[in-house]
């Protein structure tokens, strides 16, 4: 049985939801919690888990549940995950605590994409089933909100250590989040009357003393203007102590930093940053669109013009021809399973290896000689052979290596130079991309 994790869509902001609360371990477990299951079931709108993952992975059931966490009960603890087979993504966890640690239940949810809760119905059953979960079960913390911005936000350290967070956990508001529900000891602290008349779109008193707070009708839109003003009114009736004017303009710097960047990345190196891109945390996704579309790779150094060539010095051209070839061969011996375009020996292939060096970031993980001595050699000979190939290049052998030429029109590349260069850093691993001057020589080529 298959399952759709979040991180098989491509990368943007998803719904985050959290929800702690204790429970007694005297009580049979499913008894406690099947008011959670039943919440659920009737309020995933959309979004309903349909598979259960412990030891093995079976289809959703309460019999499943149960089964699967019997399964993974361990001397402290026990936790599954619920997931979904199709859109939307759904990673759901449920996890539980036994002593001597504190008996305490966890749920974890994900799903992508948040654009998924732009409906306010949908909202609704998010907002209905958390308060059918509050309502039954003693809140120690619980909130929903976009995930980029919790990130921004610093949640859940809010600028202290882990040592502070740990010992203080939500002791104060740091943050009012879309979904919120205080537990009674924080709406003592900030006082229950002023808890109740915060301005927000639903504020509600559960029976136990909690009190569940929306901001905002829908999730989605939350770093629009109208929901950030919401959100600071709020956060600033709940903590006087904050001024409203750099509460709001700090929401409105954080959703900034989530608008949409258009890609326009240089036309060379388009294919490599824009996966470079989607390796970036979601959150910090339009930030990095916006610092390679400012950036441009260096003009290649690694030439001179034909005239200037160096002339063979070699006795067996031919012998020198094979080493070439040889040293490429090493590179695909060591890339082709990463990546198989390698094979080709192609335009693509030198992107592809582009991606797969920074992506590992190879020149820190690892060994210094290794490199130098082994993958330098093998990327320039590769480099001078996709020359050869695909622009018609020759190869003019030298002694030294990093004197071999290859003639491109009216230019002489050096390949075992560039590859060096390239090899220095991850940084050099783009600004130096094999990429960039393959498609530098192909304009020079006549």
């Amino acid at each position: 049985m298959k399952r759709l994790s979040v991180h098989d869509l491509r990368p943007e902001d998803l719904l985050w939801l959290t929800f702690d609360t204790v429970f007694d371990q005297q009580a049979a477990l499913e008894g406690q919690l099947e008011p959670f299951v039943q919440a659920l079931e009737n309020h995933a709108d959309g979004w309903m888990p349909n598979v259960v993952e412990g030891k093995r992975r079976r289809k959703y059931s309460h019999a499943a549940i149960w089964k699967s966490l019997e399964e993974e009960r361990r001397e402290r603890g026990t936790a599954i995950g619920l997931y979904r087979s199709e859109w939307p993504a759904l990673d759901m966890t449920l996890r539980l605590w036994f002593p001597p640690l504190p008996p305490k239940l966890g749920i974890f949810i994900n799903v992508k994409p948040l654009s998924f809760f732009a409906e306010a119905k949908r909202c609704h059953h998010i907002v209905e089933m958390v308060h059918a979960w509050a309502s039954h079960y003693p809140v120690t913390h619980a909130v929903a909100h976009s995930s980029d911005d919790m990130e921004l936000a610093g949640f859940p350290n809010f600028g202290r250590d882990d040592e502070t967070q740990r010992r203080d956990g939500f002791d104060k508001i740091y943050e009012v989040c879309w979904l919120n529900v205080f537990d009674p000891k924080l709406v003592e602290t900030v006082g229950r009357e002023r808890m109740l008349s915060t301005p927000a779109h639903r504020v509600e008193e559960l029976p136990n003393g909690s009190v569940l707070l929306v901001t905002w009708p829908t999730a989605a839109d939350f770093a629009t203007k109208e929901a950030r003003l919401a959100q600071a009114r709020a956060h600033a009736h709940l903590r006087p102590d904050l001024d409203f004017d750099t509460t709001l303009r700090s929401l409105h710097e954080r959703s900034a930093r989530l608008a949409p960047v258009e890609p326009r990345f240089h036309s060379d190196l388009a294919p490599l940053l824009s996966r470079v891109v989607d390796r970036a945390a979601s959150h910090e996704r339009q930030r990095r669109i916006a610092e390679l579309n400012a950036w441009n790779p260096p003009e290649p150094e690694e030439w001179r013009s034909a005239d200037s060539a160096l002339p063979p010095d070699v006795d067996n051209p031919e012998r020198s021809l094979e080493y070439y070839s040889t040293l490429a061969e090493h590179l695909v011996a060591l890339l082709h399973s990463e990546v198989p375009s390698v094979f080709e020996a192609s335009p693509e292939s030198l992107t592809d290896a582009d991606f797969y060096f920074w992506r590992e970031e190879f020149p820190k993980s690892r060994l210094r000689e290794v490199i130098d001595e082994h993958a330098v050699p093998a990327i320039g000979a590769y480099l001078g052979e996709v020359l050869v190939r695909n622009l018609g290049g020759r190869w003019i052998p030298r002694r030294r290596l990093e004197e071999t030429q290859v003639l491109v029109g009216n230019r002489v590349w050096l390949p075992f130079v560039r590859a060096r260069n390239y090899m220095r850093s991850r940084q050099s691993l783009l600004d130096c991309s094999l990429t960039h001057l393959y498609r530098v020589a192909e304009r020079h080529r006549s």
